[in-house]
């Protein structure tokens, strides 16, 4: 059932797209749907599932995909060839519904053309980031094998690189790689969550929305045309702004005796950053973080619960957005934690002042600490 209402929901915001086009003012309005199939293994850091032979028969997915074709040349968009954007649902078969349940996601994605945008075989790199659902949570009575899920629900990151072969006017052939990761951040233990690696082969219809209002007869000649071409990539306007940033978020986590409860434990970061941004797209970051974490509870004061860090990071800029990847270590206690941390994270700009943050903070190797959600300001800009 919670299938089929996303499916509907998909459906919806399609008619709704094709309805809001004007009747005054026809212009062109580039969409696509594809239907894309998805086979591979799983890569999993722990022994339970792959001893068991749970994961020996792969993994199997389905996603239909609904994009919309940027194509003002006065935008953002023609600093990245213009890139398509939407939303996405994910239907994937992992082996056995009693220990891992019937993964589904609702995603955004974005899709980067790398290299001529207009070549018949183009190739583009795509990121997703959206919601999983329908996952078998650990249950220590009931389901104790299952140490990858320890919440019903997780995050969906997904990673396509792969070639769109134009097939005829309208369609094309979509192949590639892809990488798939579900966690829930160690919101809930147990969470080793599940990485799978495999290859995509799927049909992509192109066509232009504004086509109905133009010419509607399913005979005429007079057409529209289907897919965007794409015109000279615009070169990134130099920057070279500088800004002092303050940070605050919070969340929450378990530990690993806590798995299979609801008992969670509130965490805070709170970072000083310096940043600085080259030009339309590129930028750095350096500063100063502040973590406390309440799970010490072996700790009497609330400040041996506390560390300090120091990192360094990358910006890459889009439309509002900012994806963030920063590295780290501490100054002082680690808490036991590891040298080293990192935080890959998405920024909102909803102002140039005001912003709003999602992202993940990362033990020592890569291990979720916890996730982190947040707002911040820009107090200084120069």
């Amino acid at each position: 059932m919670t299938r089929f209402l996303t499916i509907c929901l998909l459906c919806s915001l399609f008619l709704v797209n094709a309805q809001t086009i004007s009747n005054k003012e026809p212009s062109n309005k580039f969409r696509s749907i594809e239907f894309k199939s998805n086979y591979g293994s799983y890569l999993y850091t722990g022994t339970a599932l792959s001893e068991a032979g749970f994961l020996d028969a792969g993994y199997g997915a389905i996603n239909v995909k609904i994009g919309w074709q940027s194509s003002n040349p006065e935008s953002w968009a023609g600093y990245y060839k213009y890139p398509t954007y939407g939303i996405g649902l994910y239907s994937g078969f992992l082996g056995n519904a009693e220990v891992f349940g019937n993964p589904s996601a609702l995603y955004a994605f974005m899709d980067f053309p790398i290299g001529n945008p207009n070549r018949r075989n183009k190739f583009s790199i795509e990121p997703a980031l959206g919601i999983t659902y329908n996952l078998q949570e650990y249950n220590a009575e009931e389901n104790p094998i299952n140490d990858a899920f320890g919440a019903r629900a997780a995050v969906y990151f997904g990673l396509d690189i792969g070639f769109e072969y134009r097939f005829t006017r309208e369609l094309d052939l979509t192949y590639g790689v892809d990488f798939t990761h579900f966690s829930n951040g160690s919101s809930y233990q147990p969470n080793l969550g599940l990485n799978l690696f495999g290859i995509n082969l799927g049909v992509k219809y192109n066509y232009n929305a504004a086509q109905r209002f133009v010419d509607n007869d399913p005979y005429t000649k007079n057409l529209l045309q289907a897919r965007f071409k794409s015109p000279e990539k615009t070169k990134p306007t130099k920057i070279n702004e500088n800004s002092i940033s303050i940070y605050l978020a919070g969340g929450g986590k378990q530990t690993d005796e806590d798995g299979g409860t609801d008992r969670q434990f509130g965490v805070f970061s709170g970072v000083l950053d310096y940043e600085h941004r080259f030009n339309a797209i590129h930028g750095i970051t350096g500063g100063f973080d502040f973590f406390y974490d309440n799970s010490f509870q072996e700790f009497d004061k609330a400040a041996d619960r506390t560390s300090i860090g120091i990192h360094a990071g990358y910006d890459f800029h889009f439309w509002k957005m900012v994806i963030k990847a920063q590295l780290g270590t501490y100054i002082t206690d680690d808490l036991g934690k590891g040298a080293f941390f990192m935080r890959p994270a998405l920024r909102y700009n909803i102002t140039e002042i005001l912003f709003a943050q999602f992202g993940l903070k990362t033990l020592d190797g890569g291990a979720a600490d916890y996730i982190e959600f947040g707002v911040g300001f820009k107090p200084f800009k120069w």
